[in-house]
């Protein structure tokens, strides 16, 4: 127990001083010249700030999460191995509805589909 609260102590303490240090360090003044474009020496020809596309971003995040839940379904074979094999596929059945009902839900609200 006292390594722990030792551990704990030491982060608190770290994230403390890290805090404090960042409002120390001198802050970046940004002029007109260190926000304009730079193209080889050449004026820039269009905006260098693209939009970005929120459904991108959306179908990005959805990707993630379910490649997530993915991975954690990738040490099943070795679940049976365990000495009740029962409860690993109580287990996996429960992440893949959990899987099946994301989608589900995705599916319905819309946020999958690219064209509106």
């Amino acid at each position: 127990m006292n390594l722990i609260s030792s551990i704990l102590l030491i982060t608190a303490l770290l994230s403390t001083v890290l805090a404090i240090v960042s409002f120390w360090l001198p802050q970046m003044n940004p002029d007109q010249e260190k926000l304009s474009p730079y193209e080889c020496g050449f004026d820039p020809l269009g905006s260098a700030r693209l939009p970005f596309s929120m459904r991108f971003f959306l179908v990005a995040i959805l990707f993630l999460l379910f490649d997530l839940e993915i991975a954690l379904l990738l040490p099943l074979p070795w679940g049976d191995q365990l000495p009740s094999p029962l409860a690993t596929f109580f287990w996996a059945a429960v992440l893949l509805a959990l899987l099946i009902l994301g989608l589900m839900y995705e599916w319905v609200q819309g946020g999958l589909e690219w064209a509106e």
